[in-house]
């Protein structure tokens, strides 16, 4: 995700330094990505480089308060209008995984399978427990952010293990129908054996 579009947009609400940034940041999330602040930093360095946000002089304390500029709100604005790109999506390690696992003697890709289904179903279970109820999650703006972030974990996690349910079966059909092949095979073997070997007058085979 961008975080850098996300810092910004929440200094189009007020200025912050940014330790207040991190906060405020998880809060609107949920802490479903976490941020360090060494993190927050060096994008409030880039953003400040790039003319979205301005620095002000140190408070006594040492925090150093940024600012969008006006190209910055214009920035943000961009970002929350226009779609996002899903022409180059994301390499999907789990994908990636079960693709090479198909055709490796290495490792039994079904196992493979399950486990991560295992996997996804706990951190399915563990991601509805965070998620507000319906009364919670309208009660204000934050907790709405927040709450909406933690659905779409939860979708993508229903989603993946919809998508391991389709793989195992297709994983299933495939053995299923080398099973079968090799099955026709052996009788396509034994009977052309038959056909070839000597019989006696009487129709018995020779020995």
């Amino acid at each position: 995700m961008s975080i850098r579009m996300a810092l910004l947009a929440i200094l189009c609400d007020s200025p912050k330094h940014g330790y207040e940034l991190r906060a405020e940041f998880e809060a609107r999330t949920g802490s479903v990505w976490p941020l360090n602040v060494g993190q927050v930093y060096s994008t409030l360095q880039r953003l400040e480089r790039d003319g979205l946000v301005t620095a002000d002089e140190p408070t006594a304390d040492g925090h150093v308060i940024h600012s969008v500029t006006q190209v910055g709100r214009l920035a943000v604005t961009e970002w929350f209008t226009e779609p996002i790109d899903r022409t180059s999506p994301p390499r999907d390690e789990l994908a990636m995984k079960l693709s090479l696992a198909a055709v490796s003697d290495m490792v039994d890709v079904r196992e493979v399978v399950q486990r991560q289904r295992a996997a996804s179903m706990r951190a399915l279970r563990d991601i509805t427990r965070l998620k507000p109820s319906d009364d919670e999650s309208f009660a204000d703006a934050e907790a709405m952010g927040w709450s909406l972030a933690l659905e779409s974990l939860v979708f993508q996690a229903e989603a993946e293990i919809r998508w391991l349910d389709h793989v195992e079966s297709r994983l299933v059909a495939q053995a299923t129908r080398r099973r079968a092949t090799r099955a026709e095979g052996s009788v396509s073997v034994s009977e052309d054996a038959r056909r070839r070997s000597p019989r006696s007058p009487s129709g018995r085979v020779s020995r």
